[in-house]
């Protein structure tokens, strides 16, 4: 099965976004509520889309500190775990995609690493984990994809995100 009209969602490494298109995306991706059973829905739809696109993908959503989906799919390693964590944590910690927070470093002409005076090993400003913001509440939690390049990563994430809510 395919999605977005039939046509298994393609992505544009070679297009980087800007810093203002990063923050127009977390503006625009609002979820009314996000349950238990949203995160089961939401994690399904991830599993679906990765398995169209035979990506080696580990998949987590946290919500107020509780993991509430998991999958890992052939391909992935252990390796993806500790990603998903660190990058998990920059969300948690700034509020916003890890990707988003890596843009905003190296647009002041630095990076993550250099700047943010965090531990490498626990924060990751790598791209693919993206804030469950609930309207009227704020941040509760993260979806966080780790296999594929960083914007891939990210842009994998939105596109999931895209689409649940749009069917909504």
């Amino acid at each position: 099965m395919t999605h977005s009209g039939g046509v298994t969602p393609k992505f544009q490494p070679e297009i980087t976004p800007s810093v203002a298109e990063l923050e127009a995306q977390e503006r625009r991706l609002v979820f009314s509520r996000f349950t238990h059973d949203d995160a089961w829905a939401l994690g399904s739809l991830l599993v679906e889309l990765a398995r169209e696109r035979q990506a080696p993908v580990a998949i987590d959503i946290h919500r107020a500190g509780q993991q509430l989906f998991h999958a890992a799919l052939p391909g992935s390693v252990p390796d993806n775990d500790v990603w998903i964590a660190r990058k998990r944590r920059v969300v948690e910690r700034y509020q916003s995609a890890s990707y988003l927070v890596g843009s905003r470093f190296r647009a002041k002409g630095t990076t993550f690493e250099e700047s943010s005076r965090l531990d490498q090993d626990r924060y990751a400003a790598h791209g693919g984990s993206f804030p469950i913001t609930v309207e009227g509440v704020g941040v509760v939690g993260a979806v966080t994809v780790s296999g594929l390049p960083q914007l891939e990563d990210h842009r994998f994430v939105v596109a999931a995100i895209e689409e649940f809510l749009g069917g909504r």
